[in-house]
């Protein structure tokens, strides 16, 4: 089969679709074609060499995918050759086939593309997971989603709104504040022309929020407990501003805050099933219905996954940008 594979020239990596070794699967999994995958910052990490998969997991970028079942291990019921699913993966998404274990599938709606279908697991098990599992915001709350045109973040707009949390963003250009305002978001800042905590503060009488989704990191730490009011929760999902920062402990024991580091791909399969089910029956009927709807930007062909990675490392995308694989 083909797939994307890295190579490493000078500190840059160059992405090749190439020839490499067919895909294998056990009797608890399904062996997929993949008809579509979708580009994380994940992806961008580890071609670079700095987020290297999990031990025993293939070092093929790509943490999701949707497609169509091509064959099914012996122990598996529920799944046969030509069901169209998407997946959370913790590798393997940009190539022909994947192995996936029959827990993790959703199945894809027949009126769906396999776009649509490749664009909502990573982006929208993280939104949900750290949102609700981690952060446990609750109706009548109100939540800071920083990077808020991402796709996980157009993501937890649509989560908190269905929620009835209140919604404030950032984002650094104006289309992709335009666009979380009609996704329902009640305050979109531009960190570039305005400080967020100032902006925060000013919409709240001074309280702050409740709730604060990052994927900035050091750069935003201080400014993000100043706007938390008491009992606050600070979720961090990724370090795009830095790993390292002078933490205030007085205003961490002052306020009561939670502060939560949170990965997806590094947990254990069950753990992951088991948000999967959770994910399928609370919130993918919203998707299915239309209630909730993945953002799609741009789809590429997988092998322009060079320019796919590009697009995104620039932050050109409002929402998810996407790698079809045809036949």
């Amino acid at each position: 089969m083909k797939a994307i594979v890295v190579h490493k020239e000078n500190a840059e990596p160059r992405l090749v679709w190439e020839e490499v070794a067919d895909v294998t699967y056990g009797p608890e999994e399904v062996l997929v074609n993949v008809k579509a995958t979708a580009v994380n910052r994940a992806d961008l990490s580890q071609a670079r060499g700095n987020y290297p998969p999990p031990p025993g997991v293939t070092d093929i970028l790509g943490l999701e995918m949707a497609g169509i079942v091509q064959a099914v291990g012996e122990r598996v019921a529920s799944w046969r050759p030509g069901d169209r699913v998407c997946a959370l993966l913790a590798g393997g998404g940009y190539a022909e086939q994947v192995a996936v274990h029959l827990g993790m599938l959703l199945r894809l709606p027949e009126e769906w593309t396999f776009a649509q279908g490749a664009a909502v697991p990573e982006v929208w098990y993280t939104a949900y997971v750290n949102l609700f599992l981690e952060g446990s915001l609750q109706a009548g709350e109100t939540v800071l989603i920083h990077a808020g045109g991402s796709g996980v973040g157009t993501a937890a707009v649509q989560l908190a709104r269905q929620e009835e949390a209140t919604v404030f963003v950032t984002a650094g250009v104006d289309f992709k504040l335009d666009f979380c305002r009609q996704l329902g978001a009640a305050l979109a800042i531009n960190y570039k022309q305005q400080d967020f905590l100032e902006a925060v503060l000013a919409a709240t009488q001074g309280e702050g929020v409740d709730l604060i989704l990052d994927p900035v990191g050091a750069d935003y730490l201080d400014r993000n407990l100043k706007a938390l009011r008491s009992n606050g929760r600070l979720v961090h999902i990724g370090l795009m501003g830095g790993r390292k920062a002078e933490l205030n402990l007085g205003l961490v024991l002052g306020k009561s805050l939670r502060l939560v580091g949170s990965r997806l791909r590094p947990r254990p399969l069950a753990e992951k099933i088991a948000i999967t089910r959770q994910f399928e029956e609370q919130v993918w009927p919203l998707l299915q219905s239309g209630q909730l709807r993945p953002i799609v930007d741009k789809v590429f062909p997988i092998a322009e996954a060079q320019s796919a990675h590009e697009y995104v490392r620039q932050n050109k995308n409002l929402g998810k940008v996407v790698m079809r694989i045809e036949d």
